[in-house]
């Protein structure tokens, strides 16, 4: 649990209080002076004039009252310059489309990112991501493409492989964001494919910028602007996971076990092939495991 313990003056004691006043709750605790469970966090006001948030949030909400998370070398080392960030997710999932995100991150922006707990999205709960994706959005300059099954089947048809199509998006997004005048000293996307490959496809794109590009491994846990679009871009692809279900009136499952086979043949059952085109992969294997299971 995340505990944060502020020394407040009289005047910023009262803008608090006042500030959570909706979520106060009555406390037997002789020395406290008011407490308030939030969304994520509770929120302790004692006599002596410290406040203690807890809970999931508790940085975030402390950094409204002047809380700055320390900064460590981890943090500084490699990132400590205005760059630019891309994640993709939804790739190794047979539902649901794909996901692409490029984030612009200042070294301004790391005390809020770090009061937020950012991290890479695959150490993260969906409820948290879920949660915290709407206030990256609002605050970090990104641009955001999702590519639906409907429409990643169409390009795969045309040409397209799996990695073409995220160099692809990947390019693209980094290119919108440029275009909305971010000017990063560095550019890092989290590799999914060779830089030789990467530049082989990427000759066969119209969009083109002379920004210097790295490809590195495990890109999402070294610097704050990758774990940013990894974030963002897992929320969006659960979302689209939920309304695709919603549309079949189906709940779709995340990943290509067995358990998407089985829904795969549900689908067909129901809906046939142009369904399944509506909402999964279709080059996935899990195409012919489900025609199988149909059988």
């Amino acid at each position: 649990m995340n505990t944060v313990v502020l020394k407040a003056s009289a005047q910023q004691k009262q803008a608090i209080i006042a500030h959570y006043a909706p979520y106060r709750q009555a406390s037997k605790n002789p020395y406290m002076e008011a407490f308030f469970k939030l969304p994520g966090a509770s929120l302790s006001i004692y006599t002596s004039g410290k406040v203690l948030f807890q809970g999931e949030m508790a940085e975030q909400e402390a950094s409204r009252w002047g809380y700055e998370p320390e900064e460590t070398e981890q943090t500084v080392a490699g990132q400590n310059l205005p760059m630019i960030g891309t994640d993709e997710v939804g790739n190794g999932s047979y539902f649901g489309g794909l996901a692409v995100v490029a984030s612009f991150v200042r070294p301004e922006d790391h005390a809020f990112l770090k009061s937020l707990g950012v991290d890479d999205s695959k150490k993260m709960t969906d409820q948290k991501i879920c949660q915290i994706a709407p206030l990256l959005k609002e605050k970090i300059i990104h641009q955001a493409l999702l590519l639906s099954p409907k429409k990643y089947n169409e390009v795969i048809e045309q040409g397209y492989n799996a990695v073409s199509v995220k160099v692809a998006l990947h390019n693209q997004a980094i290119y919108l964001l440029l275009q909305k005048g971010v000017q990063p000293e560095k550019i890092v996307i989290d590799a999914f494919t060779s830089s030789q490959n990467y530049k082989k496809y990427l000759k066969k794109e119209a969009n083109q910028f002379a920004n210097p590009i790295t490809l590195e491994e495990k890109a999402e846990g070294k610097y704050l602007a990758v774990a940013v679009s990894s974030i963002i871009a897992r929320a969006m692809f659960l979302e689209n996971l939920v309304q695709l279900g919603l549309a079949i009136d189906m709940e779709l499952p995340s990943g290509a076990g067995s358990k998407s086979d089985q829904v795969a043949a549900q689908i067909l059952k129901r809906y046939g092939m142009a369904g399944l085109a509506q909402t999964a992969k279709l080059h996935f294997a899990n195409t012919q495991k489900a025609q199988k299971l149909l059988k």
